[in-house]
């Protein structure tokens, strides 16, 4: 019943996971789709099965320690919940047996490319922000005015495709927030982003087990190895280069989009070594201007030479 092979590859999946905070459908679906060549549909509906058992508990984290704004999670459950269990519907729309198979493995390859957008544009930001952004009082929620119906919409746009590709709970939807709300810190918005979607993948499993694409197997096997992953991860991220880690995380979703796409081995390799070098040259333009400062700063407040 446990597939060996997989605990293994969902346990590494998991480290990455909790070392980068990085949804685990944006992994841990296209493994089991390129690797161990399990049907989309099925790898779907198991790995929102498990997001729904595993994801609870780092929701209770977050409540426990005050970084959640339950006011968004309210409005964006609004939208998510229902999209999510209507993505389901779109899925089986596109037709039946290898036609559904085909467009949910196209309409992951999609959400991956939204992924990789999402994440690169938190790295952005990150570079383009003091090193001191974020950090202090972290228990504390900065006082913010919900705005309704964008949260609304980015819940309902989230939840469909979480209910189609099982991506973008955590990756996508924590990105809109940031755009939305650039007063919350980061952890915030990730604890605001992991206990909405507790209600959004329960929602989504839900409608993909009762159109009987969940497997026990493929679940109990994601379970056993990515608890211990996510938890090995977690524990070691604080030593981490996490900027490291994305960066190759980046180029791995890339990499995977482009193979659910049905694009050439060479044309991705040109892609993923191009992307390569554009984000090397971006970070040498970007980090400078970070360091800039404190030097020149450095050298004003030195001591004047004797005269």
């Amino acid at each position: 019943m446990i597939d060996l092979p997989l605990v293994i590859g969902s346990f590494f999946v998991a480290v990455i996971v909790g070392l980068t905070g990085m949804g685990g459908g944006a992994l841990m679906t296209p493994m089991m789709l390129l690797v161990f060549n399990v049907p989309p549909l099925a790898a779907v509906s198991s790995d929102l099965v498990a997001s729904a058992v595993m994801k609870p508990v780092g929701g209770f984290v977050h409540l426990r320690r005050g970084t959640v704004d339950l006011r968004m999670v309210g409005w964006l459950c609004a939208g998510s919940v229902p999209a999510a269990f209507c993505g389901v519907f779109v899925a089986r729309a596109f037709g039946d047996g290898a036609d559904v198979q085909q467009a949910v493995k196209y309409a992951l390859g999609v959400a991956l490319l939204l992924a990789v957008a999402g994440l690169v544009t938190k790295s952005w930001l990150a570079l383009r922000a003091g090193p001191g952004d974020g950090v202090a009082d972290a228990g504390v929620m900065p006082v913010v005015s919900v705005r309704p119906i964008p949260t609304l919409l980015v819940g309902t746009v989230g939840g469909l495709i979480v209910g189609i590709s099982s991506v973008g709970s955590g990756s996508l939807i924590v990105v809109a927030l940031l755009a939305l709300y650039p007063a919350l810190r980061a952890n915030q918005l990730v604890g605001t982003d992991l206990v909405q979607a507790v209600p959004l993948v329960t929602s989504a499993a839900l409608g993909h087990l009762l159109y009987g694409d969940f497997r026990l197997d493929l679940t109990a096997s994601l379970l056993v190895g990515s608890i211990p992953g996510v938890y090995l991860g977690a524990r070691i991220s604080a030593r981490a280069p996490g900027g490291l880690i994305r960066a190759l995380l980046t180029v791995v979703l890339l990499a995977s989009a482009l193979k659910l796409l049905g694009v050439g081995d060479i044309v991705t390799l040109c892609v993923v070594g191009a992307a390569v070098v554009a984000g090397l040259a971006g970070w040498r333009f970007v980090r400078p201007a970070r360091v800039s400062v404190p030097q020149a700063s450095n050298e004003s407040r030195s001591p004047a030479p004797d005269r």
